[in-house]
């Protein structure tokens, strides 16, 4: 399942953003930044998340803004607690 990613936030945006990438395998990571496509970037390249370095290609599927990093902080981890059909939820009824 690949889904269109909202772009509104400009290269310097300092508005956190929660984002969930599903890996190559399938699999799906939930992460937090103020700059999507860098880090999307960062993934691609094997300089993101640990995790994704062996779990490549990835492809952003969800986006939420938050209010500061605090606030995308405890998303994060919302959203990691969910159960993989509860992602996937989650992911589809926020189609851009």
């Amino acid at each position: 399942m690949v889904l269109a990613v909202s772009t509104k936030k400009n290269a310097t945006s300092s508005v956190w953003v929660v984002y969930i990438l599903q890996c190559g395998d399938g699999s799906l990571y939930t992460g937090i930044t103020t700059n999507v496509e860098r880090r999307l970037l960062q993934h691609r390249t094997a300089k993101g998340a640990k995790y994704t370095r062996s779990h490549l290609p990835v492809t952003v599927v969800y986006t939420e803004d938050a209010t500061d990093r605090s606030a995308a902080t405890i998303r994060e981890a919302e959203i990691k607690k969910l159960s993989r059909v509860q992602k996937l939820r989650l992911i589809s009824n926020n189609k851009c």
